[in-house]
């Protein structure tokens, strides 16, 4: 083959980016290829667009395929130097005077037809060099490709912690606030879990740059020599399986909830006995995962409970309130997917038989799980709660005149929180929602 043509040939088998053979070569919406893991690598902070290296076009990068045809003959491509590099008198067996062909699993060594045949090599593990070469590449392909993956999982881990983190500070200085009101000051222990979940964060950023480092190490020893590639295979291979243990997970952010001497000494001067009328209702809301039978102000003999499939029940208050101060008490026990609080006429009048999705004209505290973890959060506006779960007795302040409503831990003493600013539409009527099992 003319030598002009074998190297416009050869060009277009190499990577614009790192100027080697194709390796898993991707090609882009613009038609321009690369190796995966230089594409990879090239992004700037996992975009979900970028840019084409060559002609600057803008590209999707999710579920790119790879270009089977250009992989196959990059291969051929390293097939040829390698019979190059073994042509070559120094490579010659020594003993026999023969081309190695043949690799062995074993001693790492390259051998000829005859030597593999050996006494010292016949129980030995052997194939051709370049079968050798290309599956041990493929391997340490699919351990790139689980670093890789790791890697956007830590990513999205980071961005998402970054994410929860500002919120929890803004929720932080809120509870400040809330809580300078009841107590004048805030415990000094919330700094020591701030300082822990930063330190979390930076383990998380720490990984994300092991993992990155990793990957590139495994692209360096794809693009080896075939020789140097089986050679320093098995201890790469190691220390990448080790990379990938240890992962750092995202902290559940949570403020632990300190008591307020006398709080509930103070509310139950407001104290008065709610009556409650269970209604089954088809509500949507909250239907996350198994819950417990929840005691609405009765005793866990007379709490309604089943079986079958999960019940929504909406329970409305006898009483209403349109101006002063009240406080009542829940029993919510050990149970998940709850809400109670207080309700404008016309959003009761609006939600009787109907889901009670909307939250305007709703004042309430909600525990809603999913899978393992759980939110609590108010309404009006809708704000989650990044204390511990009440388990037994929740409390609720309701100050007509003040416009606020205000949900307390009893077991704890502990203000969970003040919906402040309320927009009251009286008569305001007390409402329970739950799924019972």
């Amino acid at each position: 083959m003319n030598s002009g043509i074998l190297q416009a040939f050869q060009r277009e088998l190499t990577c614009p980016i790192c100027m080697n053979y194709f390796i898993d070569p991707v090609t882009i919406d613009c038609g321009h290829s690369f190796c995966r893991p230089c594409f990879y690598l090239n992004w700037q902070d996992f975009p979900i667009l970028t840019q084409c290296f060559e002609c600057i076009k803008t590209t999707q990068h999710r579920n790119l395929k790879t270009n089977i045809r250009l992989k196959k003959m990059a291969s051929l491509a390293r097939k040829a130097s390698l019979w190059l590099f073994l042509s070559s008198e120094e490579q010659m067996c020594g003993t026999h005077r023969e081309t190695k062909k043949m690799f062995c699993d074993v001693d790492k060594s390259l051998l000829c037809l005859l030597c593999s045949g050996s006494q010292e090599h016949r129980d030995h593990r052997h194939c051709p060099i370049e079968w050798a070469a290309e599956e041990h590449r493929e391997n340490l392909l699919k351990k790139m490709q689980s670093l890789w993956e790791k890697a956007c999982e830590n990513h999205r881990n980071l961005n998402m912690e970054t994410t929860r983190t500002r919120y929890w500070k803004d929720y932080v200085n809120v509870r400040l606030e809330a809580i300078r009101a009841e107590y004048q000051k805030m415990p000094t222990f919330h700094h020591e879990e701030e300082k822990h979940n930063l330190e979390i964060k930076a383990k998380m950023a720490h990984r994300r740059e092991i993992l990155r480092g990793m990957y590139e190490e495994l692209k360096k020893m794809c693009h080896k020599p075939d020789v140097e590639l089986l050679q320093g295979f098995g201890d790469i291979l190691h220390r990448s399986e080790s990379v990938l243990l240890h992962m750092p997970q995202p902290l559940n952010l949570e403020l632990s909830a300190g008591p307020i001497t006398g709080l509930r000494d103070r509310l139950n001067q407001f104290r008065v006995d709610i009556t409650l009328h269970h209604d089954e209702a088809n509500s949507h809301i909250f239907q996350y995962g198994d819950l417990r039978t929840i005691c609405i102000g009765c005793d866990h003999q007379n709490a309604p409970h089943t079986t079958a499939t999960p019940t929504s029940f909406l329970a409305w208050g006898a009483q209403t309130f349109t101006s002063g101060k009240y406080y009542w008490e829940v029993y919510v026990g050990d149970s998940w997917n709850w809400a109670f609080g207080v309700c404008n006429k016309y959003w009761k009048e609006n939600n009787q038989n109907d889901n009670i999705y909307g939250e305007e004209g709703l004042f309430s505290l909600a525990c809603v799980k999913n899978d393992i973890q759980f939110s609590l959060f108010t309404t009006s506006p809708l704000a989650l709660q990044y204390v511990p779960r009440p388990t037994s007795h929740v409390g609720l302040f309701l100050d007509c005149e003040a416009g606020t409503v205000s949900f307390v831990d009893v077991n704890q003493s502990s203000l969970i929180y003040t919906i402040p600013n309320c927009s009251f539409s009286p008569p305001l009527r007390p409402i329970f929602c739950c799924i019972h099992l």
